[in-house]
């Protein structure tokens, strides 16, 4: 997903969950929700330039990727498990809204 810009995106929650690996570029949502196999806890592989150099880089590592089926799979469980649900996202934002629920007066 070489996108330019990307606000949230759900194609590559959608990779992941169904066991694919997103080769991404690092921007908006991609960045969000997809950790580069070279990190910790890694689900994808990501480029951060919108050049065919760097997404061509990318494409050449989830090649070597793909040769290494044990460390493969292991990120493709590891994406599997993700939880990108509306529950996990208003438990993160629960504690931001919490100072100011006195605050609010109903009209």
């Amino acid at each position: 997903m070489p996108s330019r810009v990307e606000p949230c995106g759900l194609n590559q929650m959608y990779a992941m969950r169904y066991g694919s690996i997103p080769v991404v570029r690092t921007t908006g949502g991609l960045r969000d929700t997809v950790t580069d196999f070279g990190d910790e806890g890694g689900t994808g592989v990501r480029f951060f330039q919108p050049t065919s150099g760097d997404l061509g880089h990318a494409i050449g590592r989830a090649l070597a990727l793909f040769g290494a089926k044990t460390t493969f799979n292991k990120i493709r469980k590891t994406g599997m498990q993700q939880d990108h649900s509306w529950n996990k996202a208003a438990r993160q934002y629960g504690p931001l809204y919490q100072p100011y629920i006195n605050t609010i007066r109903y009209v």
